[in-house]
Order: C-alpha cells, then sequence, then structure tokens
C-alpha cells in the first residue's frame, strides 16, 4: 500500500510514527519544511525565551532507522483525487491512500490590508521574525528623541485573548519588566504599552469561568491593557483602528485571533465547510472521496459529544492521527473516534498559569499549575535532548530573570517600513538593514 502523508505536525508525526516499519505499506511523508515544530511553545521562540531548535526536531533524524518511510521536503502544489496523484514542486507522485494533515494557518478573515500589515505566529520562522522585529524596534527605540514616535515604536498590540495570545502577552510583560530595562537603560519603558485586544468578553473564551476571570487578573498583575469585547476593524503599520472608534498608535500588531485550514489546492470546494476544514466521518474519511483522509486542525468531524466539530488542538490531531494508523493496519477493528477530554491550560508568566480538568471537574491556578503546564510541554517536546536543553533554559531563566537569546540576525530580518532619523528630528549615519 503506497501512502502519502501531507504534513508533519502533531497528526502527521503520530501516523508515521506508527505505520513505521510496519509490513505491507510504503509511506511518503510530504512537508515544507525538513523538521517537526512543535507550536505551544512558538510565543517562547518569539520573546527570547527559547532557541528555535529546541522546539524543532528534524524528521529524518526521527526515521533514521525505517525501512518504508521517506521524506520529501515539497510544496504541494495539487491533489488529483481522479488519478490518485499528488503534484508537488518536485515532482508527482501516485498514491492508494492519502493522508491531509496540513494543520492550520492564521486566519485574518479576509482583511488584506491587516494581513499585509499584521504579524502572524504559526510557525518557527515567523515566531523568529516576530523576534527579530521586537528587538530591532528596540535598536531603532534609541535614536527617537519624539516622545509620540517613541511611544508608538515601543508599543505592542496583541490580537486575539485565546492561549497563543494570553501567553504572549505574559511573556512581553515580563521582558519589559524584568529584562529589557537593564538591556536599554536609556530608554523609559514606561512608554511601552502591551495590549491584548479579545473581541470575546473575556479571555481563555474555551475555558472555564474561573480560567477567563484568572489570566484576566494575571495579565493586569504583569501590566497589560487588556480590552475585551472589541475587535480591530483595521491596521495600517502605525495605527490600530477599534470596530468602537478608538486607535491604538503601535507599529507592532501581533495577530493571533484565529486560524483557518490548510487545504492542498486540487480538491473539490464543496468538501470545505467553516474554518475551510475539510468534512470527515468519524473514521477520518473525507466524505464522498475515496481513499482520501484527514486529521488534526484540517478535519471537520462531528461526533455526539462534539456536533459542531472538535477543538483545534493538539490532543485531538495526536489521537484522531492514532487512531487513523491503527485503521490502516487492520480496517476491520477499529472504533468510530470520539474525543474524550482530558483538560486544558494556559500560562500567563512564572508562577502564573491556570487549569482546568473536566473529570473530576477541577479548576486550579498559580504556581501548582504553572508546573503542571511545564510538566505537559515537557513530555509532549519530540527528542530527549530538546527536553533536557528547554527544561535547562526554563530552570535557568526562573533563578536568573534573564534569557540571552536576544539577537538580531541582520541577513536573516529586513524590516518592513524602517523608521528614519527624518521623522525623529536626530542625525544618524546608521544604514537600513
Amino acid at each position: 500500500m503506497k501512502v502519502i502523508l501531507i504534513g508533519a505536525g502533531f497528526a502527521g508525526l503520530k501516523i508515521a510514527r506508527t505505520l513505521n516499519n510496519q509490513k505491507g505499506i510504503e509511506l511518503l511523508l510530504l512537508d515544507k519544511y525538513n523538521y517537526h515544530q512543535f507550536q505551544p511553545l512558538f510565543y517562547q521562540v518569539a520573546t527570547a525565551g527559547l532557541d528555535a531548535s529546541n522546539i524543532s526536531f528534524p524528521l529524518r533524524k526521527v526515521f533514521q532507522n525505517s525501512k518504508n518511510i521517506h521524506i520529501r521536503m515539497a510544496n504541494v502544489q495539487a491533489v488529483d483525487t481522479q488519478f490518485k496523484k499528488v503534484h508537488t514542486d518536485i515532482g508527482h507522485f501516485h498514491y492508494d491512500k492519502l493522508i491531509i494533515a496540513t494543520g492550520a494557518d492564521t486566519n485574518f478573515f479576509g482583511n488584506s490590508k491587516i494581513q499585509e500589515a499584521a504579524l502572524p505566529m504559526k510557525s518557527t520562522v515567523e515566531a523568529l521574525q516576530l523576534r527579530h522585529r521586537f528587538l530591532h524596534n528596540l535598536e531603532e527605540a534609541l535614536q527617537i528623541t519624539d516622545r509620540t514616535v517613541l511611544e508608538k515604536l515601543l508599543t505592542v498590540v496583541v490580537v486575539g485573548g485565546g492561549p497563543t495570545g494570553v501567553e504572549l502577552c505574559g511573556a512581553l510583560a515580563e521582558m519589559r519588566n524584568l529584562i529589557l530595562p537593564k538591556d536599554y537603560p536609556e530608554l523609559d519603558f514606561n512608554l511601552m504599552k502591551i495590549y491584548l485586544i479579545e473581541n470575546n468578553q473575556h479571555t481563555l473564551a474555551a475555558m472555564s469561568e474561573k480560567s477567563r476571570i484568572q489570566s484576566e487578573q494575571y495579565l493586569k498583575k504583569l501590566g497589560v491593557e487588556v480590552v475585551t469585547g472589541i475587535a480591530v476593524a483595521d491596521y495600517d503599520g502605525e495605527t490600530v483602528h477599534l470596530n468602537n472608534g478608538n486607535t491604538i498608535s503601535s507599529n507592532t500588531l501581533i495577530w493571533a485571533a484565529g486560524i483557518k485550514g490548510n487545504i492542498p489546492p486540487g480538491l473539490d470546494e464543496s468538501l470545505i465547510v467553516r474554518g475551510n476544514r475539510l468534512k470527515v466521518n468519524r473514521f477520518s474519511e473525507v466524505i464522498g472521496v475515496p481513499d482520501v483522509y484527514a486529521v488534526g486542525d484540517i478535519a471537520y468531524m462531528e461526533t455526539p459529544l462534539y456536533p459542531h466539530g472538535h477543538p483545534q488542538v493538539a490532543n485531538v490531531a495526536i489521537t484522531q492521527g492514532l487512531q487513523l494508523a491503527k485503521k490502516l493496519l487492520n480496517p476491520t477493528n477499529v472504533q468510530p473516534y470520539e474525543y474524550y477530554d482530558k483538560g486544558s491550560m494556559a500560562t500567563v508568566g512564572r508562577n502564573l498559569a491556570v487549569v482546568d480538568i473536566p473529570k473530576p471537574k477541577l479548576h486550579f491556578g498559580g504556581f501548582l499549575a504553572w508546573l503542571v503546564w511545564m510538566g505537559l510541554h515537557l513530555f509532549l517536546l519530540v527528542g530527549v535532548k530538546n527536553r533536557i536543553q528547554v527544561c535547562i533554559n526554563w530552570i535557568y531563566n526562573y533563578f536568573t530573570k534573564d534569557p540571552n537569546l536576544r539577537l538580531i540576525f541582520r541577513e536573516f530580518y529586513k524590516p518592513k517600513k524602517p523608521i528614519h532619523a527624518t521623522n525623529t528630528g536626530v542625525t544618524t549615519n546608521s544604514t537600513t538593514i
């Protein structure tokens, strides 16, 4: 059986590992990167808490001893379900079974202007770009004397009050409070405002009321301006326009407000439902398309417990991938998929986190929740070396309150809109990076 698997996220990696060295199966793994990315910790890469290599793991190393898994770094250009072919920028591949595990990307809800000016954070590369943009702004700020321009350059607006937005705001606030005044003593960090904009009435809308309220309290304790019940209507790279008529001056807007499925070109649009997801049955089969499966964030599956589809979280992707792999190995001995929620969590900062457990119904926060959050994420990381490195980094950062990864690689980063000295009244010989 020739199986093509598109995507090496949580679902794809689980499928490939389960099918590794299984007789009768030849699996081709296609991904535009040659490594697995641990998305829950992107925000720590973006805020210089972890190195990108700590949360990434080479796919070829995972399958060094595999006899039936082949890896190709490629961009999928089209899927031909009639002739069972996948067209990529490195060639065309035939399949007997096709598994789509391409995950999700940032959803700008059709606002192309915001998409052009805002910073997403859905890949390791984007997290690094965000880090470089933030650090470069600080370097630029040293040349500015105009208070209005300086405040605009230092202010960060994060859109989206889910776990990503909450965790990112908490990390940025801790940098501002504990680290940046030591790195940049010339700057007045009272001018640096961090805004979290959430359209719902509370942050962490998918969690319990206690977690929602507690997360907002933690954020405010760290000095984050939490704005709820308000949406961002527009952004031009300098001014954030809210739907209540107010504006915020900021050169940095980070978009964490929504996701949409990464659907490969060529699939019938009638298969696509809300959130740009593929509708599948409870065995992950794309409805109406033989021998094509979808798992993880890309899949929309209705079940008795989740009649409107599953949450797009790592545990759903992992368990769906495991069920599908078992189905390919033994088609007659697989039960219809159902997701049993084991709980949810989010961290805001050092000693500040929230955890919800559904059975028994339990909520707790603070230091204990923070330890649980760290332990689970260490367990889910791929590679013993990565786990050790991340653990050492966290221990070091906890006691020193000063991670040392604030590096700007000039060839890697080019600012979208450099601030010129003519806007500041300061003459400088600096060159554009």
